[in-house]
């Protein structure tokens, strides 16, 4: 069996490793997880232009941030016992989940669930919805314990 994770430095994502790290999983269940580093969209005023370097300095520093994030993922779940492997892509989240689902042949997509409604999901999506409508598997949402945020 294969999964995908998808996890961000958030709490969901962090109760989704949990969540997955508690489960019975077949012998063979392979772990990808996967930190996916959005495109950065600089704002600027007319009087102020950022520099190439101060953009390629805030992507590093974003993909530096991905990396640890994934890597802290893999780790404790490689020390659960699991066969695990770590990814950083480009990308918007939900976008890159879908697309490695389907060239890794994936059987399962797990993500956390940030809760966002209203105003808030419209304005900055929703990854879990994404991924549960365009994934050609299945998808395992995870919320946090209630009362957490």
């Amino acid at each position: 069996m294969k999964v995908i994770m998808g996890v961000d430095e958030s709490p969901h994502a962090t109760a989704a490793v949990e969540f997955v790290k508690k489960m019975k999983w077949p012998k063979d269940t392979r772990f990808v997880v996967l930190s996916a580093v959005s495109p950065v969209a600089m704002a600027y005023a007319e009087a102020y232009v950022p520099s190439p370097a101060y953009a390629l300095e805030i992507s590093n520093e974003l993909l530096k941030s991905h990396e640890e994030t994934a890597a802290n993922a893999e780790r404790t779940l490689r020390n659960a016992g699991f066969e695990t492997e770590a990814k950083v892509l480009n990308g918007d989240p939900r976008d890159v989940l879908v697309e490695l689902a389907k060239n890794e042949g994936a059987d399962l997509v797990v993500v956390g669930s940030h809760g966002r409604s209203g105003m808030a999901k419209l304005i900055m999506g929703s990854v879990a919805t994404h991924v549960v409508t365009h994934a050609p598997c299945s998808v395992l949402v995870v919320k946090l314990p209630s009362g957490r945020k």
